[in-house]
């Protein structure tokens, strides 16, 4: 099966999303985004049987530029969670009105085009290209329906695309640099470069921040509760399901095998990063009365511990990484999801100002339970398959980072269940509320079917990617 054929579903699916006009924007979003999930199932079944998945086509001759996509093990689970949650995106979407709704869906289309690129593509410079894409839709989502003051929201919005984009600029020095030594911007030319210590710790440097920012790490995170907050529910739903990723999923792919020198020399300092998030997006979440950026720093907690995990430079790091992103990316969609059915009916995102929905949809209330004790990694959900293991790979190094990178399981069962007794439990909110749509259940329950069923029989998901990260883990280990 040629992997191009996904690529080219959802740009064709961008463009005639903006051209059916806004009454049929939305159904004809949805139509391309599950056409876009089935060929990625039947790629993963071409996958399973043996076959060479790629994709190679001279694109420049001088420099030697190639467009070259490649589905590994791991490539394929980047791709299926891109594929499956922008349905679930879409789709959850229907409860909202959006002014020129066409634009809205084409670019959420146009950024899962963007995003699949970025995670399928094996040459550097067309690696950097779809990074860089996938910011043009999310600018303009967040910009132009996100929520609250204009200004604000300008502000906000134009602040992130900076930080990125300057963030991926030295990445793009970095690559013409290793384009200067290995006369290819292959990945698999890349992987062979022969670099000094000092080469490496620069182009290991450049990776950093272009993926700090992206992540957010800490310092870098300081874009991120604001436009989370600021931008449309679809919208962070893509930022925090899927766009996160990138830089994670690129440190295991990009990073660490190009530079692994300064990954070893510096291991505990970037480990130290990622479990500072942890407990610094922990403890602000605690002060948070906005429930949309309670949800951004519980995020920004988790994602540290993730980033931690590839860090530790072993197979049960790697390994607990990948799961906990695909894990974290179906329930953080689900508790934004969430969010926005509260807000639909009371109008708020104030905690304060609401409560006692327990007693008028009993059903959303279950479900919601159920997500938030899905991100505190209640054993039988998928995120404790991902959480546990990247924290028996932090003891492998130091059993003190396991020990307070433990601690975003006790920080958020405390502020995720004092949340929820805030949000659904106590005093009833005067304003009505109405049980969950068609559209809104539908989404909720497929998101926590795969948090269930992932969570009890994670072993498609460790057989699927476990090939791809032993290869990696040979190129990082040996020297």
């Amino acid at each position: 099966m040629n992997v191009s054929l996904i690529l080219i579903i959802l740009l064709i699916g961008a463009f005639v999303t903006y051209f059916v006009g806004d009454k049929l924007a939305s159904k004809v979003a949805l139509f391309f985004s599950l056409a876009a999930l089935g060929c990625s199932i039947v790629l993963l079944n071409h996958y399973n049987l043996g076959e060479s998945i790629s994709y190679i086509s001279q694109w420049i001759i001088q420099p030697k530029i190639s467009f070259v996509l490649n589905a590994d093990g791991l490539g394929i689970a980047m791709l299926l969670l891109t594929t499956a949650l922008t349905p679930i995106i879409i789709f959850s979407s229907f409860g909202n009105s959006y002014p020129n709704a066409k634009g809205f869906y084409a670019l959420i289309l146009f950024m899962a085009f963007a995003m699949v690129g970025t995670f399928l593509a094996a040459d550097g410079l067309l690696y950097y290209i779809f990074w860089e894409l996938s910011l043009i839709p999310i600018y303009f989502i967040a910009l132009i329906w996100g929520n609250g003051d204009t200004e604000e929201r300008r502000k906000a919005v134009v602040k992130f695309f900076i930080y990125t984009l300057a963030g991926s600029l030295f990445m793009l020095v970095a690559f013409v640099y290793l384009y200067t030594k290995a006369g290819s911007f292959l990945l698999t030319d890349l992987y062979e470069v022969d670099l000094s210590a000092t080469e490496q710790l620069w182009i290991f440097l450049a990776f950093f921040l272009a993926y700090a920012i992206k992540i957010p790490l800490i310092p870098f995170h300081t874009w991120q509760a604001s436009v989370y907050q600021k931008a449309p529910t679809a919208g962070t739903m893509l930022l925090s399901g899927i766009m996160l990723k990138m830089g994670l999923y690129s440190i295991i792919r990009w990073q660490l095998p190009i530079a692994p020198i300064p990954a070893k020399e510096y291991m505990s300092v970037f480990i130290g990063l990622g479990i500072a998030g942890v407990i610094y997006g922990s403890i602000v979440a605690l002060r948070q009365k906005d429930l949309k950026k309670l949800l951004a720093y519980s995020s920004l907690a988790h994602v540290g511990l993730i980033a931690a995990g590839t860090y530790t430079l072993t197979a049960d790091g790697l390994s607990g990484s990948v799961l906990q992103m695909i894990a974290h990316g179906f329930v953080v969609v689900g508790l934004f999801l969430a969010a926005e059915i509260i807000f639909r009916r009371y109008e708020t995102r104030a905690i304060a100002e609401m409560g006692g929905i327990r007693y008028q949809s009993p059903k959303f209330t279950s479900m919601f339970l159920i997500l938030v004790l899905a991100s505190v990694a209640l054993p039988s959900t998928f995120n404790f398959v991902g959480e546990f293991t990247v924290l028996y790979s932090l003891s492998q190094i130091n059993i003190w980072f396991a020990v307070i990178g433990g601690t975003t399981i006790i920080l958020g069962a405390y502020y995720m269940l004092k949340m929820f007794q805030h949000v659904m439990l106590g005093e009833t909110n005067t304003k009505p509320f109405a049980d969950v749509s068609i559209s809104e259940g539908i989404s909720l329950v497929a998101i926590i079917a795969v948090l269930f069923f992932f969570g009890l029989y994670p072993k498609p998901i460790t057989d699927l990617i476990s090939p791809s990260l032993d290869v990696i883990l040979k190129v990082i280990h040996r020297n």
